[in-house]
Formats: structure tokens, C-alpha cells, sequence
């Protein structure tokens, strides 16, 4: 297995139908069998495929409800007062995004996608610590992946203000339970074959 890989990823449970949520899924299958350096490339030829502008904000509202709900849930565990005081400003801040997605979409005259049910391996400060960060970092790559696919430079600068705070989320969270806050010079990828052979499993199910 890749030393990149974030099996713990393979736990989080996704319930929805959408085009979305199986994206979302996919896009966690990468990262547990090849880690987060997976989800651009696959992102990107996913967003690519996509029907639009709507069609990519909406997976990015989708990416959000997921890291809304890991804060939610999280506030239900002991996890001291700098790592409870991180979630919980995380956690407005992905609230914020989700407000700020949905009025995109409706902007651009779409549905905004349904809030799919989450399920996660959170049950201690410990399992926190290592989901958090990762989630945040699929998070990077996830935008990272769909910026080329979208065509209005305004909503392309909103997902840049997005991706930049999820960024300082990650680094944060690092600093706070004793990682290097910034480990890669460039952010790596893979093959596209790679990516899809390690997604296929996910896909289907």
C-alpha cells in the first residue's frame, strides 16, 4: 500500500444517490488506497466530465456538508480545550461554506444538491486527530482537482478563497497534534490509471 494511503477513509459511510455523493465516495476510496495526492487527478477528469459550473459547485457543496457534519460530531467527543476550540471555529467556517455554495447555485439558476447522511470512524480525540487533517487535505486536492473545470472566473475566485482556508485548517490542525504543518514543497499526484484502478471498487459499490 502506498505510504501516502488513508485507509481510515474507507470508513467514513456515505448515504445518497446523487452524482455527488458518488463522486464523494470515489474521492474518498483514492484517498484510503492511494492517499490524498489521488483525489486531483481524479477530480479533475471527473470535473471535467461534469455538466457545468452547477455541476462543480455542487460536489464542492457536497465536499462541504461532509466536513460541516465531521465538526458537528465531533464537538460530541472530549477532545481538550485547543482541539475542541479548533473544531468548533472549523466548523462555523464549513457552515459558512455550505450557506455560500447553496446561494450559488441558486445564483446560477440549479438545485443545490441534497445533504447526503455521513457516518464516521470518530469515537476519540485520537481518531479526531487522524481524521481531521486528512479530511482537510482531501478537501485541498478536491478543489484543487475541479478549479480547471470551471468556466466564471467569480466563482472560481470564491473557490479559491475556499481552498486557502482549508489549507490553514489543515496546517492548523497538524501544529496542533505535532505534525510538520506544511510537509510538500509542490503538491504531488498520480497517474490517472492509478487513480481510477484504486476508485473502480468504490465506484461500483
Amino acid at each position: 500500500m502506498n505510504r501516502l494511503a488513508h485507509p481510515r477513509l474507507a470508513a467514513v459511510e456515505i448515504e445518497g444517490m446523487t452524482r455527488s455523493a458518488f463522486l464523494l465516495r470515489a474521492v474518498l476510496g483514492a484517498g484510503a488506497v492511494y492517499g490524498t495526492a489521488a483525489v486531483t487527478p481524479l477530480v479533475r477528469r471527473a470535473a471535467a466530465q461534469a455538466g457545468g459550473d452547477v455541476d462543480v459547485v455542487n460536489f464542492a457543496l457536497t465536499l462541504e456538508y461532509l466536513e460541516a457534519d465531521f465538526y458537528r460530531r465531533a464537538r460530541e467527543i472530549d477532545l481538550g480545550m485547543e482541539l475542541a476550540i479548533l473544531a468548533e471555529e472549523f466548523g462555523n467556517h464549513e457552515r459558512e461554506h455550505v450557506d455560500g455554495l447553496v446561494a450559488t447555485v441558486e445564483e446560477l439558476g440549479g438545485r443545490p444538491a441534497e445533504r447526503p447522511r455521513f457516518t464516521f470512524p470518530l469515537t476519540s480525540r485520537a481518531d479526531f486527530e487522524k481524521l481531521a487533517v486528512t479530511l482537510e487535505d482531501t478537501g485541498v486536492s478536491a478543489y484543487n482537482g475541479a478549479a480547471p473545470a470551471i468556466s466564471d472566473k467569480r466563482i472560481l475566485a470564491a473557490a479559491g478563497g475556499i481552498v486557502q482556508v482549508e489549507a490553514r485548517h489543515a496546517a492548523a490542525l497538524r501544529l496542533a497534534t505535532g505534525e510538520d504543518p506544511s510537509p510538500d514543497t509542490f503538491e504531488p499526484a498520480l497517474e490517472r490509471d492509478e487513480v481510477l484502478r484504486a476508485v473502480e471498487p468504490f465506484i461500483a459499490s
